[in-house]
Order: C-alpha cells, then structure tokens, then sequence
C-alpha cells in the first residue's frame, strides 16, 4: 500500500553533492529526506568490496580542500579529522613515454629544480611563471565558480569582468601552456589534469589550467579507507543532524501540476516537499524522471546532440604483494597527442594507451588483506560509440593495459593477480550513466557557466541540481560547491537565514533576495 510522505526538501541521490546540501540545510534547520536507489550512498565516490579488497568505485584523490574545510566549518567541524585526510608527497609520479619522469610536489623550489633537471632554464623559469599566473587566475575566477549564473546578462557583472582578465576564452589549456613550456613533456604535465573533466587539453578552456595549479599549491589527499569513506561519513553526519536517508528506494518520477514539482513516486509512496534536488547523471535524470515535453532547452532531442566528456576502461586488482612504488602514479604516451585524438575520435589506442594507476596500500594497509595490496588502473577512452565493442575486446586491451603498467614499476603483476574487475563505457552505462560518460556534460565554453544546467533548475519550479552535471562542472571539489550553492538557494527561497558558524550564507556579487533582506533587517532591530 503506498504511502505518502512530506518534508521541506527531497533530494534524490546521495552522491557527494547532495550529501553536502543535505548537511548544510539540515544545519539551517530544514527538514531533509534523501531517497538513495543503491543500496548504499556514495554514487561514483563510494567503496567497492571483492575478495577482502576494498576498492575506490570511481575518484581516487581528493584535491583543493578548501571548499571542504569551509563547508566542514559551517557544521562546527574539522574536514581533516572528520574525514581521515592524509597529505600524500609526492602527489604524484609523472612517466612520459617520451623520457624521463617528474615527482609532483608541493614544494616548488623543488619542482624547478626536476624540471630544470629534465628539460632545462627555459621550461624551469617557465614554472615559476605557471605558479603565478594561475595563482592570480584562481583569484579571479573563483567568484564565477563557487556562485550560480542565470543568463549571459551575468557577464556584465563584477565577477566576470574579473575573470576577464585571466580568461582567454579564443585559448584552449594546450595554446596557453605552450607559451610558457618549450618542451612538450612540460605541457602534459600541466595539462593532463583536463582528463579529471573528460576534456582533451586542445579542447578544455584556457581556464583550466589552474587544475595542475590546485595539485602544486594545495596538495593532494588520500582518505584513510578510501575516498569513498569519505561520503560515508557525510551520510553519518547528515543522519546525526536529523536527515532522513533512505536507502533502495528508487525515485521513479517526478510529479508536477504544470511546470510546478509537486512530488517524487517511488514504489512504496509519494513523496512532498516544498523543495527538490535532483542528484543524478544530468541526462539519464532529466530523461527517466521529467517528461520530455516539459523540457524546451534541456528536451531529450538536444541532450543527445549535447557533448560529453570521456568514459574509462578501468582494472581493479588485488594482488598478493605490495609494491614499492608511489601511491599515484601517471603513464604518458610517447605520442600523447595521437593518444588524445583517438579517444575524441572514438577510437581504441592499442599502441601505447596512457594508464593512470593507485597503489593505496603504499599509504594505507586498510585496503587490502596483510601482505597484499589493491592496484587501481584507470585509463581514458571514448564514450560509448557503436563503433566499439567492448565485450568482444575487453580481455584484449587489459592484457595491452597489464603491459603498460611496466612502465610504472608494476613488473610480472598478472603472475600476482588473486582477484580482479573490468569496468568499460558499456558497463558504466548500465549504471545509469549517460553514455558511460563518468565525467558528464563536457566542459567547453559552449557548457560552462549559465550554458550549463543552472543549480536553480531553469525550466522548472521548485527543483534544483547538484553534481557534475550543473554549475560549476565535474570533479569532486565543485561537485561539493555545486551542493553549497544549492543550499544558499534553497534557504533564500524558503526565507531562512542559516547559522554556518560564521560562513558565508550568499553570494558576495549577489544582491540578496528582499524577503531575505527584509528578515535581516526584522532582526537586526532591537525589541521593544
């Protein structure tokens, strides 16, 4: 017998974005119930368990904590202590087909001197320049990141004539790190970093050269665990703070009167809230839970001709020896360009593939059984394509795969391998993600900014997105501001004025709405 079910805001999906908006509006008081379909919450940033190996499903690092630290501060609490953060030095070991090798550190002084070592005065002075460049860059952008965009109009404001300065919107990160890196091995080190988008470095803006930035300034992490420990423990903290989680309840649709949520079905009831927040791959959210004709700007027609980011072939591996190689560790292909052309051409790179690899238990033995070790390998491919097969060539490219991970000090490792996963594009798919693209809707200038699906959803009243889908993109860090954002708004919207510990409650180049304002004023007026 369904049930029916009220609260102030329903989000569907407990990913990492709708976690930190369920933490902070719960912190603002509002009554939250989050429906999960899986059986457990996380989304893609949870843990995968085969064979007494514990494995991250999908990020593996996390990196610029400061989104984290602020959103941690507004409950009353420590990101570092809360979820397990260990600095991880190098932050990762760099191996270019081409020759030689880099230890990314955070100690700059240090990284001149590797590259003067590698390629010489010219590409080592050009590092300094790198730094700051992208520190100014950062500066100026981050107002256009961690706040919503409505509309082209928004580029006439304080913000975007900022970021104007830094943004060369007519660059691509490739044109603009080639100014500054004679060698072409230093541009890929500076640039591999737009695979965390999806994007080839001749595709991603200018703008994103500030992601290579972000590892050398502010490090980068591994979460004791795993990194999906780390929405474990946001789950934990959203329960103790009142949110209701309910887990294998699948949203089946959304109900509307108009263009007006008015509910969520699942298969044991309805659900009412006077806000929504759709947590989900953007398109497979917008398709199976919206119907098509209330979508003009977003219909099923124009996400199909929308373009998405890569997918990845990945390995997980359990193996019955540890390594004593670094924690991350990153292949480039000699000829990285054809590397990057096949991937955008649908292509399969069988001659050289680049091949990102975890080895965890260097850091953290927790991963696997004593003596053995978790091995992670990811490496960039094409979305799904009828051109590709992967069951046909799934065992195939692994054994390419296993190859290239002599490179990076993984000798004889399938003579170790006691347990072991394949995920493709098809795979993923499965999973709900459109395309088996894992990064979501590319971020080229033509879906960035208010081009993007808004946080305040624009087609429709009353729902509101986090994720990688909407503003600001993917990756972990902006999907957490993506929740942040989110939860400004829907506080605004519902006439609340939240007690963050001091953080900031809007947007510093926003007007405040005028109830908002008129509430502040109410207050701040002394009593009679």
């Amino acid at each position: 017998m369904e049930q029916e079910t009220a609260c102030q805001v329903l989000i569907v999906g407990a990913g990492p974005g709708g976690l930190t908006a369920a933490m902070m509006l719960a912190k603002a008081g509002v009554k939250v119930t989050i429906l999960e379909k899986c059986e457990d919450v996380g989304g893609r940033t949870k843990i995968v368990e085969k064979d007494g190996y514990k494995f991250d499903n999908g990020p593996t690092f996390f990196h610029y904590p400061e989104i984290a630290e602020e959103i941690f501060r507004a409950l009353g609490k420590d990101a570092y202590e809360e979820l397990k953060l260990i600095r991880l030095d190098p932050n990762y070991r760099l191996v270019f087909g081409a020759g030689g090798s880099l230890n990314a550190t955070t100690d700059l002084d240090d990284m001149v001197e590797q590259i003067r070592e590698l390629c010489g005065d010219r590409n080592a002075n050009g590092f300094r320049k790198y730094v700051t460049d992208n520190r100014r860059k950062l500066e100026f952008s981050k107002n256009c990141l961690n706040s919503p965009w409505k509309g082209p109009l928004d580029l006439f404001s304080r913000r975007a004539f900022r970021v104007s300065k830094v943004l060369r919107p007519w660059r691509s990160v490739a044109t603009d790190l080639a100014k500054l890196f004679p060698d072409e091995r230093m541009q890929l080190a500076m640039s591999f970093q737009t695979k965390y988008l999806g994007m080839s470095p001749f595709k991603a803006p200018s703008l994103f050269t500030i992601l290579a930035y972000l590892e050398y300034e502010y490090g980068v992490f591994h979460a004791e665990g795993g990194l999906g420990s780390i929405t474990q423990r946001m789950a934990d903290i959203a329960r103790e703070m009142g949110v209701e989680i309910r887990l294998n309840e699948q949203v089946e649709e959304f109900l509307f009167e108009g263009k007006k949520v008015v509910g969520a079905r699942t298969e044991k009831g309805t659900y009412h809230a006077e806000k929504y927040v759709m947590n989900a791959d953007f398109a497979t959210g917008m398709k199976d839970l919206i119907p098509d004709e209330l979508r003009k700007r977003w219909s099923n027609k124009k996400l199909d001709q929308k373009s998405y980011s890569c997918s990845t072939f990945m390995l997980y591996l359990g193996v019955d020896k540890l390594y004593d190689v670094p924690h991350h560790q990153i292949y480039a292909a000699k000829d990285y360009q054809k590397n990057l052309r096949e991937v955008t051409q649908h292509k399969v790179s069988w001659d050289d593939p680049s091949v990102y690899v975890q080895n965890a238990c260097i850091t953290d033995t927790t991963m696997a059984p004593e003596g053995h070790s978790t091995v992670y390998v990811l490496v960039p491919v094409s979305n799904q394509h009828p051109d590709i097969n992967w069951n046909e060539i799934k065992q195939d490219f692994r054994d390419v795969v296993l190859q290239q991970l002599e490179h990076l000090g993984f000798d004889d490792l399938d003579k170790h391998i006691v347990s072991e996963t394949i995920v493709t594009p098809d795979d993923w798919a499965e999973r709900d993600i459109y395309k088996g693209a894992v990064f979501n809707l590319a971020h080229g200038l033509d879906q960035m900014l208010w081009r993007r699906p808004q946080n305040r959803f624009e087609e429709l009243r009353d729902l509101y997105l986090v994720g990688g889908g909407t503003h600001p993109g993917s990756g972990l860090p902006t999907i957490l501001e993506s929740g942040r954002i989110t939860a400004k708004l829907i506080c605004a919207d519902l006439g609340i004025i939240p007690d963050w510990n001091g953080e900031e409650t809007w947007f510093s180049d926003w007007r405040k709405p005028k109830a908002i304002r008129k509430l502040e004023s109410q207050l701040s007026q002394p009593s009679a």
